[in-house]
């Protein structure tokens, strides 16, 4: 039996803005599901499915890894953006010579932007009640 056996599973945490995912990963035939869902499914644009499983396209990985998430909060790209890091995290943990690939792709990384507070006296985080000089 190798190190890797396939009833292997190498679970990991992906975040960005509110979204938070719980991705877990094993050796497999390629099948992406998310929620309960297919990925395609889920992400209501082709473009968030393919922003999803990323990692797994940097790495050729697409056809041999199965992944399962639970995705809760935030948005669709948010949720989409969380799945990507999370399968990323996992990767990392499943094989470390990945890590390089990974990395220079920008998949490692935690998109650290968030949502601006709004400020007191103001209606936004920006913008300001009009200015009346009389």
């Amino acid at each position: 039996m190798s190190a890797a056996s396939p009833a292997t599973i190498f679970v990991a945490t992906g975040r960005r803005k509110t979204s938070s995912a719980r991705v877990r990963i094993a050796e497999g035939t390629g099948k992406l599901s998310c929620n309960g869902r297919e990925f395609d499914d889920y992400f209501s644009h082709e473009n968030f499915s393919k922003q999803a499983y990323a990692p797994l396209v940097t790495v050729d990985m697409r056809e041999k890894i199965d992944v399962t998430v639970n995705v809760a909060g935030g948005g669709v790209a948010g949720q989409a953006g969380a799945v990507a890091h999370g399968i990323a995290r996992a990767l990392q943990k499943m094989n470390a010579e990945l890590r390089p690939a990974l990395k220079k792709a920008g998949h490692i990384k935690r998109d650290p932007r968030q949502k601006e507070r709004k400020k007191p006296g103001q209606p936004g985080a920006r913008k300001r009640f009009q200015f009346s000089k009389r």
